[in-house]
């Protein structure tokens, strides 16, 4: 495989999680095992079996824009905004400076305006469709995120949105890769955003028994790998990274963080929502971001898990990892984001990857909280409840969405 080609870089951070609103304090609260999710505030859950959720607490969107902004905007695109200025901030980055059509977005979102189209529903069956928002498609459409971190951020490039379910934030900053590699631009903000929570989409989960039902202990209800887990818990976010060329991130003296170096993507191609038993698309996913990025099998420092705490995926992530991993599989720390922030759905990977350039740059792997039973057929290190301290050079970030869409991201420590 050519090396030659341009490497990319992350020069910046915005993040807007659950368990805060920087990068820091994000990262600060995952290394101490704090867990985000409480009690759901952003929609009344009495009437379902779910309760809890992780969620941006005390977000106010007018510290980044108008009132008149954030009312004709959905949630998920003012948080997306959010973390778009302050990754632009972090990177010291000013596009008004740049070619602006050399920079460019690309984000991943699961549902769009899902809270903003279950009110103007319930508007279009009590008073009449006429008393709709006259925003309405601009606020739920799920490229709508992209575009406004565009109009925000004066990115006039390459802008796109990728909707793979769970698997989209990966998918996101994967194409990103491509889009700088071969040319097309020098900077891309990537990464994902989410804000589904709403009696429309909690409903939808829980008739597919899909969540959670640990309602007396939100803290202890996301427990990927736990035998007693029994579902995931519905979280929110966003965190989008500034991405660079190697060439352009020189020449403009920036602070390099890591490097994106590999990104792999396949399809289960079998069934709608569960995950292919075999694993054998999980696996080879993993493989070619790891080809695509140079790096042999026995390079691989941490693994983040997709780790949903659902019974099926969590089991067949394992078989994954020891399929392509064999022996091994056993000698890799593993965790999972999503034991402290629940699952942000199309934006989880983009928090995950948050996560991954803090593990390189901090040489810390944050721990799997709620680790109490071992399951069997969850059998390898999955960093149970306390955060470890090691060197770190190289992590893959696995994302697996709906529809058997895996995605998966090698980040590697920048060594010049």
């Amino acid at each position: 495989m050519e090396r030659d080609r341009r490497r990319v870089v992350v020069t910046g951070m915005g993040a807007i999680t659950p368990l805060g609103q920087s990068p820091n304090a994000f990262w600060e609260n995952l290394v101490a095992g704090r867990s985000g999710i409480g009690r759901m505030t952003l929609c009344d859950p009495t009437d379902y079996p779910c309760q809890i959720s992780g969620e941006v607490q005390d977000f106010d969107p007018v510290q980044y824009m108008s009132e008149r902004e954030a009312r004709r905007m959905a949630r998920f695109s003012q948080l997306a905004v959010a973390a778009g200025l302050t990754a632009v901030e972090a990177a010291n980055l000013d596009i008004s400076k740049e070619d602006s059509f050399r920079v460019g977005v690309v984000l991943g979102n699961g549902n769009g305006g899902f809270p903003t189209l279950e009110e103007n529903c319930r508007i279009l069956a009590s008073r009449g469709g006429m008393r709709m928002t006259p925003f309405f498609f601009p606020m739920i459409l799920p490229n709508m995120a992209a575009a406004n971190v565009s109009r925000f951020t004066g990115a006039r490039g390459h802008n796109s949105t990728a909707t793979t379910a769970c698997a989209a934030s990966n998918q996101a900053m994967g194409e990103a890769l491509g889009v700088i590699r071969r040319g097309d631009a020098d900077v891309m903000l990537a990464g994902g955003a989410e804000a589904g929570i709403s009696q429309l989409g909690l409903a939808g989960f829980a008739v597919m028994r899909a969540l959670s039902t640990r309602n007396d202990e939100p803290e202890k209800a996301s427990r990927p790998f736990d035998a007693g887990r029994d579902g995931f818990v519905p979280s929110e976010g966003s965190v989008i990274l500034v991405l660079e060329s190697l060439e352009h991130a020189l020449g403009r003296d920036a602070d390099i963080l890591v490097e994106l170096a590999g990104f792999g993507c396949t399809s289960d191609a079998a069934h709608a929502v569960q995950p292919e038993e075999s694993g054998a698309a999980a696996a080879q996913a993993m493989k070619l971001a790891l080809a695509d990025a140079g790096v042999e099998l026995d390079q691989v420092d941490y693994i983040n898990a997709h780790g949903t705490s659902t019974p099926l995926n969590d089991a067949l992530e394992t078989v994954a990892v020891k399929r392509l991993f064999g022996d091994r599989a056993y000698q890799i720390p593993i965790s999972s984001t999503k034991s402290m922030i629940g699952h942000a759905l199309g934006a989880s990977g983009s928090l995950e990857a948050a996560a991954c350039v803090k593990t390189i740059t901090e040489g810390m792997i944050h721990p799997t909280i709620n680790y109490q039973d071992p399951d069997p057929a969850c059998d390898l290190d999955y960093v149970p409840n306390q955060a470890r301290k090691q060197d770190v050079d190289v992590v893959l970030s696995n994302a697996f969405g709906f529809g058997g869409q895996n995605a998966c991201l090698v980040f590697r420590k920048f060594n010049g």
